[in-house]
């Protein structure tokens, strides 16, 4: 998929300011943004992207004018794979959904098993205890409503709305 993004940054005009853009993650990806009147555009063609390995990226914003360098901003960034070279046995949840998925079969498989533990020939096994698996479930439950709750801007379950004066 072709990338395109405008930014505009009016502290760091173009064309005397030019932005670099670096990612770090499962690869390496550096671009660097052209003049679009006075906003700054990052663009890269699909055959480009297309080399670009799907994970999780640190990436960081560099406003530089030839003389100085500004970090403009940085964070996170999730590379997604492309579903149309996917094969069948594409699995699209992230860690935490495959996690709670697993927890919640262990749990339904255990709801028919009476012994925690027990012993044949000198071979033991013990499983962990269903109230332990719970807890462990509650905790993944609660972390996916949060992934979902930023998704949707809502950094602690409801929006929160900010004015910059």
């Amino acid at each position: 998929m072709t990338f395109r993004a405008v930014v505009e940054l009016p502290l760091f005009p173009a064309p005397e300011w030019e932005l670099s853009l670096f990612l770090r993650g499962k690869g390496a990806i550096d671009l660097v943004s052209t003049a679009d009147g006075l906003d700054h555009l990052f663009e890269a063609s699909a055959a480009v992207t297309a080399a670009w390995a799907p994970g999780r990226y640190s990436y960081v914003i560099r406003a530089s004018d030839g003389a100085d360098v500004h970090s403009v901003e940085s964070g996170e960034v999730m590379i997604a794979p492309d579903l149309a070279a996917a094969g069948a046995d594409f699995d699209g949840r992230d860690h935490v959904r495959k996690v709670l998925d697993a927890i919640e079969s262990v749990i339904e498989g255990r709801a028919s098993i009476d012994q925690q533990s027990y012993t044949i020939n000198n071979r033991s096994l013990q499983r962990t205890p269903l109230s332990d698996l719970i807890k462990l479930r509650d905790r993944y439950r609660a972390e996916l409503a949060a992934q979902k709750a930023r998704r949707k801007g809502r950094a602690f379950g409801r929006p929160i709305k900010v004015r910059l004066t």
